[in-house]
């Protein structure tokens, strides 16, 4: 059948497949990759959906919304335009779903400026090095894994660990320290349950947090393809408050597993030929493109922070999604089942944790002259208490000589008093450095070689009484 017109753009009643969320038009000329089109359906209603790919005189269209109705005799109009969203300051305190329609019960937003939602990551040519700190009030984040503003630090976790607490911890708490500027939080979950919703709109509104963020909320009941659209609208606010409005933005991303195997379905339904476990062979360049939309850009007085989130499937750290996360970005913070397992909350593992931007971030002028040398000699310390509790798991801990016995002691007081601490507890880095450096007093002095005589003379506890 011939195309019509109606409206602006061509109308095309020639759907030749159906596929769940994707269609496939034939005699389509002049298509556009992410060009926006209107489907009709009989009943007379009309859903959005963007070009997926072209080829030959084909288009494949991506649906987002509920795909029942669809049928081979629905109208599809090509708009000739691209996925925009209206961007305003408005936007913070509010709550959308993946398609960026209000949860909130307040109407759609209006906004002076309407940026498309798929777009280029930052050119690098263009950035400007990660340099200040962002204090999460988390010890086992700021004390040993600081984030720097301008970073990409993931936490990786499993199934039944409490990364959901965490990142509305982190949301609630993080602040750049000794400035006067505004600090936002966007925070996108995708293909969360009910009572994850429940739970997260309930911390950001009863604890002020909502008042400075914008959530971007898709249900595990809501059209898979919004798990594609969903951290794409919640990065393309971001940048805007970033820099257009010269805000410090936090974004944090939960749970990118959930994007990975929407990608998947996708790729799927496409016959793409999939590559390891079937995902798509080109996950890699497309969670870049996600990942890459942070950073520090020269002349701008904003950043964007981001802090993706995923559950590690059956807790294997080779398996496609973490293996490719680590690549992109600039550390990871690893949760660990055995601390949950003894109550400790955050249960990050320090030892194969990492933030590779910490250096820069930290030191005299940033948070103190200290901050460096404190965190690489409680790594030391703790992994020589670790090894300590693993042979006297084998010899008994009567077997450990004095030395490991004190560093036995030093690991079960270091996760008691410094990875543990409350859900609500927000520590200033100050606190943080000085449960650490009480920590240290547990061991000889001599021991404590990766920090220099001046910060042990300046800030180990015996030194300060004796100063009192």
């Amino acid at each position: 059948m011939r195309p019509s017109r109606e409206k602006a753009g061509m109308v095309y009643r020639t759907v030749r497949e159906i596929r769940g969320p994707l269609m496939i038009v034939e005699g389509v000329r002049g298509a556009g990759y992410n060009e926006v089109v209107e489907v009709k359906l009989a009943d007379g209603t009309e859903i959005i959906g963007t070009v997926l790919d072209t080829y030959s005189d084909r288009a494949v269209i991506q649906v987002f919304g509920h795909t029942e109705g669809l049928s081979l005799d629905a109208a599809v109009r090509f708009t000739g335009d691209v996925l925009r969203i209206s961007l305003s300051d408005d936007l913070i305190g509010r709550i959308f779903n993946g398609s960026f329609k209000p949860l909130d019960g307040l109407p759609e937003p209006i906004g002076k400026e309407r940026r498309e939602v798929f777009v280029s990551i930052i050119n690098p040519a263009a950035r400007e090095p990660p340099s200040e700190f962002i204090q999460t009030g988390i010890s086992v984040i700021d004390g040993m894994n600081s984030l720097v503003r301008g970073q990409k630090l993931p936490i990786f976790s499993e199934a039944g660990l409490p990364h959901n607490v965490m990142a509305a911890q982190v949301a609630r708490q993080s602040t750049v320290l000794g400035r006067e500027e505004e600090f936002a939080v966007v925070f996108c979950a995708m293909g969360i349950k009910h009572e994850e919703y429940e739970f997260f709109r309930r911390e950001f509104e009863q604890t002020g947090a909502l008042d400075r963020s914008v959530m971007v909320l898709n249900l595990a009941d809501d059209p898979i393809i919004e798990r594609i659209l969903a951290p794409r609208i919640a990065l393309t606010i971001t940048e805007y408050l970033a820099f257009d409005l010269d805000m410090h933005v936090l974004a944090i991303l939960t749970d990118m597993t959930s994007y990975c195997e929407a990608l998947r379905s996708i790729s799927i339904a496409k016959e793409e030929v999939p590559a390891r476990k079937g995902y798509p062979g080109y996950m890699y360049s497309d969670l870049a493109t996600i990942y890459e939309r942070s950073g520090k850009i020269k002349g701008k007085k904003g950043s964007v922070t981001l802090m993706p989130i995923l559950t590690i499937p059956g807790g294997d750290i080779t398996h496609p999604i973490p293996d490719l996360t680590g690549y992109i970005t600039e550390g990871q913070l690893i949760l660990s089942r055995d601390l949950e397992l003894k109550g400790i909350y955050p249960p990050v593992n320090p030892l194969p944790s990492l933030s590779r931007l910490m250096k820069d971030g930290v030191g005299s002028g940033k948070t103190r002259e200290d901050h460096m040398e404190v965190s690489n000699q409680l790594y030391m310390a703790y992994a020589e208490g670790v090894k300590a509790r693993d042979l006297s798991r084998i010899i008994g801990e009567l077997g450990l000589s004095e030395r490991e016995r004190r560093y036995l002691k030093f690991a079960d007081e270091f996760e008691r008093k410094f990875i543990n601490q409350g859900i609500y507890e927000n520590r200033p880095i100050e606190k943080t450095l000085e449960i650490a450096w009480d920590l240290l007093s547990l061991l000889p002095e001599d021991e404590l070689i990766r920090i220099s005589e001046g910060n042990i003379k300046k800030y180990h506890p015996k030194y300060r009484k004796m100063a009192v």
